[in-house]
């Protein structure tokens, strides 16, 4: 019922103010309405079960009404809040010592190793999706993310030039490096 809300008409920029100047909870709630679909999704990308991700989605509101005066308005809140989410799952997956996995590389001779060529986009549209999954959570959380955020949420490379804060080749080369280790541990499977 938009007509029964008030705050309908306000945009994100506008309510964030609101909110950080008045700390009102029902303020945010409206916040939180616009956005816990977009952060669950985020954050059942890093989660194990659906319980996880809504814990990470309650976590990620939770700091973000502590922390939502850093809003600066440099750029829309939705790209805002979308690093925000992914940075607070990163940090949540490093931070969670049973999620690492262990390394299961087998170590190859210098004369043995082979420059590998770019791994298509291709390549990676064409694996089985629970063996893929499985792969998935057999690599580094940030390989993980920027493969997610590219392949799953469509994110462009100037999107993760902004999100990540990084320049463009370091973003191109993260990029080509989580494509190999993801095509080299699926490839194990």
């Amino acid at each position: 019922m938009e007509t029964d809300n008030p705050y309908a008409h306000l945009s994100d920029e506008e309510l964030v103010k609101r909110i950080v100047a008045t700390n009102n909870p029902l303020l945010f709630g409206k916040l939180y309405d616009r956005y816990a679909k977009m952060v669950y999704n985020k954050c059942y990308g890093f989660a194990r079960s659906e319980d996880e991700a809504e814990d990470l989605t309650q976590d990620v509101f939770l700091q973000l009404f502590i922390k939502l005066k850093m809003f600066k308005g440099k750029s829309k809140f939705s790209t805002w809040l979308y690093s925000f989410t992914y940075n607070f799952c990163v940090n949540y997956v490093n931070r969670n010592k049973q999620r690492k996995m262990s390394d299961k590389s087998v170590p190859v001779e210098d004369s043995e190793y082979k420059f590998t060529e770019e791994v298509p986009d291709e390549s990676l549209y064409e694996m089985k999706a629970s063996k893929l999954k499985e792969a998935l959570e057999m690599i580094s959380a940030e390989d993980k993310s920027i493969l997610l955020l590219k392949y799953q949420d469509g994110a462009t490379i100037k999107d993760l030039v902004n999100l990540l804060e990084l320049g463009e080749s370091a973003v191109k080369m993260r990029l080509k490096r989580a494509k190999e280790r993801l095509l080299e541990i699926y490839n194990t499977l």
